[in-house]
């Protein structure tokens, strides 16, 4: 097996194991065992247990935002759908059996005091989505696309850390109306001028 194949492996089983059960609870042995490498191997692609998490951080990072991004663009048809496009791809996400809350915040609460590549790769993530919504809300017509871009990330992450933690991935949908709510509150009025 290349080095390629298997980094391709490892990550595939961090982020399996840590996602499941947390970085702290998945030792390095196991992690190789699970990917079908040899020790050696994995510390050639990956010099140390952090530099793994990292990798796994931002390949998560990566793939999560693309499935948000593709679902909200498959499924709405104007620009007022979008917003609400999140919520709908969060509730099926939260409804998922494997579903264990958003990696970056359990990451985070892992890690974020004492690593400062794991808070970084956190930050990073969520500031990619607000980016992402803020796209989202500057094309609408609202008073402030800023503010409800802040707002609607609330939403999101509230949501998902609720869903982890009751088991209900219904905490999307009540997000989802409370952001329905948010964005007719901000929408300026047919005629007038957005500031």
């Amino acid at each position: 097996m290349d080095e390629d194949e298997a980094r391709v492996r490892l990550l595939d089983a961090a982020e399996r194991l840590f996602y499941r059960r947390g970085i702290q609870a998945v030792g390095m042995d196991e992690l190789r065992a699970a990917a079908g490498v040899s020790l050696k191997r994995l510390y050639q692609c990956f010099g140390s247990k952090q530099e793994l998490v990292e990798a796994y951080l931002r390949r998560r990072d990566g793939r999560w935002r693309a499935a948000l991004f593709a679902y909200v663009d498959e499924h709405s048809a104007t620009p007022e759908d979008r917003p609400l496009a999140v919520f709908d791809w969060l509730h099926a996400w939260c409804a998922d059996p494997d579903f264990r809350g958003c990696a970056f915040i359990n990451s985070f609460g892992e890690l974020g005091a004492v690593s400062d590549g794991v808070a970084q790769a956190a930050r990073d993530h969520k500031q990619a989505v607000h980016e992402h919504i803020l796209d989202l809300t500057r094309a609408l017509c609202v008073t402030d696309p800023v503010a409800l871009a802040a707002q609607l990330l609330l939403l999101v992450d509230g949501a998902i850390t609720t869903a982890a933690i009751s088991g209900d991935p219904e905490a999307a949908r009540h997000a989802r109306h409370a952001a329905q709510i948010l964005i007719a509150a901000a929408t300026v009025p047919s005629g007038a001028v957005r500031s």
